[in-house]
């Protein structure tokens, strides 16, 4: 549902005032401070509804020296240390066409909610949760800051192209007609080694261990490319991998993962009827319940949709209260577009 009111209007923080006492969980995505001169902050939630959670999510957080900067994904990205881990070793480092961090940001978001949640119905109360984009981004991290600092700065994880710089061979690799990502780990070398029909690279001098792989990189992805290009398809390739329990995938552009089987049968790529757009695919919800089978119907609401409905059934507005917020422009409401053909 949709509340939709003009904050540069007083009565509009009171009607925020007013719901408070009757949500759970309050959420902001303002810079740091804003909130509090709204006269919304924490200690004014916490009064109004002691058993409330709120969740701030902002760029840097609510402490520290860039938090009062402004930011988006890419920003906090390049300040975590991952836009430098994107790209060709001695070129440019890259953007990712997709929000990583947005959408990571927003599932911590979630997992702290939820965990605040929990901890409310062991009689504990509402709590205030920080979430940024920026420790979002670096919890990402899974080995390259252990790297570092496990090696007193010897190690200095950066972008290595499409190679892995410590693990070999892992990365993207030529095929027949496209690229191929492939994976081989200690458990997974002497199958590799098996499905091009090279066995005795298995125990190559030059090959046997992970570090002399990395060593001696570039006549391994050679050896590997060279058996890609003699197969008679890059399916084929790939069938042979995973016969031998190799991990394998294509290099699947959006399109072509919007339309594999696999992603249709578990619904994550679902579509959804819109009322404005019509049918539309978005990415399904990538969790899977065992006693909440079914999918939800998802129709997101236009702007103050529900205007009246929360301040009659909620905080029992009387009609002529509402029509009177509404005339002085304190509700804003965004008229719906005819129904999509």
């Amino acid at each position: 549902q949709s509340l939709c009111l003009d904050f540069s209007k007083p009565e509009s923080k009171q009607i925020i005032r007013d719901l408070i006492p009757h949500v759970d969980v309050v959420m902001e995505n303002y810079s740091p401070g804003v909130i509090a001169k709204l006269g919304l902050d924490w200690e004014t939630v916490h009064e109004l509804n002691p058993e409330c959670i709120m969740c701030s999510l902002s760029a840097f957080g609510q402490t520290g020296p860039l938090s009062s900067l402004s930011g988006f994904d890419y920003i906090a990205q390049a300040y975590a240390g991952v836009t430098s881990m994107i790209g060709e070793k001695d070129g440019p480092a890259y953007l990712p066409m997709l929000g990583l961090g947005d959408v990571n940001t927003g599932v911590h978001a979630l997992a702290s909610i939820n965990a605040a949640l929990f901890h409310r119905e062991r009689g504990h109360g509402g709590q205030y949760l920080d979430v940024s984009l920026l420790d979002a981004y670096f919890h990402c991290h899974e080995v390259n800051v252990q790297m570092y600092s496990g090696s007193g700065g010897e190690i200095e994880p950066t972008r290595s192209g499409q190679h892995h710089f410590a693990v070999a061979p892992l990365g993207l690799f030529q095929g027949k007609t496209t690229q191929i990502v492939i994976i081989a780990l200690v458990n997974q070398w002497q199958n590799l080694c098996k499905a091009i029909g090279r066995p005795e690279l298995a125990d190559d001098p030059r090959f046997a261990k992970n570090d002399q792989r990395v060593e001696n990189m570039e006549e391994l992805i050679e050896i590997i490319e060279s058996w890609l290009a003699s197969m008679p398809s890059d399916e084929e390739s790939i069938k042979i991998l995973q016969e031998h329990r190799v991990p394998v995938a294509p290099m699947l552009s959006v399109a072509e993962a919007m339309a594999h089987p696999h992603l249709k049968e578990r619904n994550t790529v679902r579509t959804v009827s819109d009322r404005a757009f019509g049918d539309v695919e978005i990415p399904g919800m990538p969790l899977r319940f065992s006693q909440f089978p079914d999918l939800l119907p998802l129709e997101a609401a236009f702007l103050g949709e529900d205007n009246e409905q929360i301040l009659g059934d909620v905080l029992g507005y009387e009609g002529s209260r509402i029509g009177e917020l509404r005339s002085q422009g304190v509700l804003v409401a965004k008229a719906a577009p005819p129904p999509a053909a």
